[in-house]
């Protein structure tokens, strides 16, 4: 989860984030040399008055800044797009979870099983244990394995809301009468943290989600003693 006076991502525990993360480090690189470039051409600019004419009507000056910032915005545009149909594909999901958006709170439905299914309201600060987060922590946490590919669908019984896990790279719409679906897995275990990303109402702010992910015989015994 995020730390205080923290300015980078959190650490990436899918590989999608992962994919994200070498995705914004390659960007920003980008952009550094461009920017270096640009001060630079700035201040040579402004610190002679001297004027190079074969700069000023070039016809190969011309054609070598349309053709740099093209090749830029393709080394940028091939790894988004190869990310993107990462996040769209659904490879064989071993488990289905069905998420709905409430005023405010989230519900959430195990479809593989007959009768799994609860409410995850956030715990108010007055009844929190030593050592649990504020504006965090929920009376039931939602379980699910680690290492297995599960696809989420989700939705909203009555506004926008949207389903976050930031070190999972996941940011889902929750749009009332329509059924969105990402896919989800996590290569550790842990304890891992989010909140409804879309403004809903008074009380958006306490619309925590809480994951834990467990090892596959640990989620068994749990879904178990659930039914």
């Amino acid at each position: 989860m995020a730390h205080p006076l923290q300015l980078g991502f959190q650490d990436a525990t899918s590989p999608i984030m992962e994919e994200l993360l070498h995705f914004h480090d390659h960007t920003l690189m980008i952009m550094f040399l461009i920017s270096t470039l640009v001060l630079y051409i700035i201040s040579l600019t402004l610190s002679t008055k001297l004027t190079h004419t074969n700069t000023m009507d070039a016809q190969e000056m011309e054609t070598a800044w349309t053709i740099l910032p093209a090749i830029i915005l393709i080394l940028i545009a091939l790894p988004s797009l190869r990310i993107l149909y990462m996040m769209d594909e659904v490879n064989n999901p071993l488990l289905t979870v069905k998420t709905m958006g409430h005023q405010w709170y989230w519900s959430y439905e195990y479809t593989d099983y007959e009768d799994l299914n609860f409410d995850s309201y956030m715990i108010p600060t007055s009844d929190l244990e030593p050592g649990q987060f504020r504006l965090l922590e929920v009376d039931n946490r939602t379980v699910l394995p680690v290492e297995v590919p599960i696809r989420m669908l989700i939705s909203s019984e009555d506004v926008l809301h949207s389903w976050t896990i930031p070190s999972l790279g996941i940011k889902t719409d929750a749009i009332p009468g329509r059924l969105n679906q990402t896919t989800l897995m996590s290569s550790r275990p842990g304890l891992y943290y989010g909140q409804c990303s879309e403004i809903c109402g008074s009380n958006h702010s306490f619309m925590p989600i809480v994951l834990e992910l467990t090892p596959l015989k640990h989620f068994e015994s749990w879904s178990t003693s659930m039914l």
